[in-house]
């Protein structure tokens, strides 16, 4: 796994689908540079179990990260139009209707590579020479926070099988915000909200004497 924090996020251009119901070609995250921070999540596929119940949560935190001025984009290896079908299919038929932040669409695999989250890896045959991919072709659940300049400023990947929090993916949201507009530093389980700190031994010894 490549390390990205502090990096510019990789750049790409694919196929979305935006506000549920809408295919787009060229959909890149420069868009929201010098505008907005970006939370960009990876899932597995669609169609399939864990993923749309992470989808869903973020959908219902939708209004919180808007209100923060945050993008939420998610990625699979998917087809537009696979992600087309499962936006329209209802939620109790497995389908996660009624989301609306895009959902890009990664066949190439490429972004998810370039992000370093994509499970396996090209394996050559030292006697053939033949390459094979060694692994599931799918990403893993990594998300990113990519500020206002097009950084990266936090990431975190789960494996398949383990649903991420999209409450602590605010919480970042929160973080980064606070430290970009105080200079305050924040502590374990910072909210906002609660107190944070100067960068200093004696802002620490204070904090950790409380």
């Amino acid at each position: 796994m490549q390390v990205l924090v502090g990096k510019k996020a990789p750049q790409f251009s694919a196929s979305a689908v935006v506000n549920g119901n809408q295919i787009v070609e060229n959909f890149s995250l420069d868009q929201f540079v010098g505008k907005k921070e970006v939370v960009f999540f990876f899932y597995p596929l669609d169609f399939t179990f864990v993923c749309p119940t992470e989808l869903v949560a973020f959908q219902n935190k939708l209004a919180e990260f808007e209100k923060r001025n945050v993008e939420v984009v998610g990625c699979s290896i998917d087809s537009e139009f696979s992600h087309f079908a499962w936006l329209q299919t209802e939620k109790n038929k497995g389908g996660i209707k009624g989301v609306s932040y895009p959902l890009v669409a990664d066949v190439s695999k490429t972004i998810a590579k370039n992000y370093g989250v994509l499970a396996g890896a090209e394996v050559r045959d030292e006697v053939t020479g033949e390459v094979r991919f060694d692994g599931a072709a799918v990403a893993y659940r990594g998300l990113f926070l990519i500020d206002k300049a097009g950084v990266v400023r936090h990431q975190v990947i789960n494996d398949l099988p383990l649903g991420r929090s999209v409450d602590e993916a605010l919480r970042m949201v929160d973080a980064l915000q606070h430290f970009e507009q105080y200079g305050e530093v924040c502590p374990a389980n910072w909210k906002e909200g609660e107190e944070a700190m100067k960068a200093t031994q004696e802002s620490v010894a204070e904090y950790l004497s409380k």
